[in-house]
């Protein structure tokens, strides 16, 4: 019997949850190292992150790539990359005007 697209997402979402506990208990300084996540363009925390090929994923990420390979949505990370743009873009343009700010109070 094949999962509905409901449980394909639940187990997906256990299993990225599942990541981020490994990797803080793994190390638990993990929880204060971040970096700029190639999908979202958010400033992330590193646990739960993966590498695919030449882009680090947000956990977040992860969870979007891994459940939209699941669901046969799209088939390499590339996509997933390209489909983001808009947001990565918005959150570039948000930093940009926070730092203004700052600058400028």
């Amino acid at each position: 019997m094949s999962k509905t697209n409901e449980e394909i997402i639940e187990e997906m979402q256990q299993v990225v949850n599942q990541m981020v506990i490994d990797d803080l208990e793994e190390n638990p300084d993990i929880a204060d190292e971040y970096f700029d996540c190639d999908c979202c363009g958010k400033n992330k925390c590193l646990a739960g992150s993966i590498q695919y090929g030449t882009y680090r994923l947000c956990n977040d990420c992860v969870l979007l790539a891994e459940t939209g390979f699941a669901l046969r949505k799209f088939s390499d990370v590339q996509s997933l990359i390209d489909a983001m743009e808009d947001s990565r873009l918005e959150e570039l343009c948000q930093f940009v005007k926070e730092e203004e700010a700052r600058k400028n109070s």
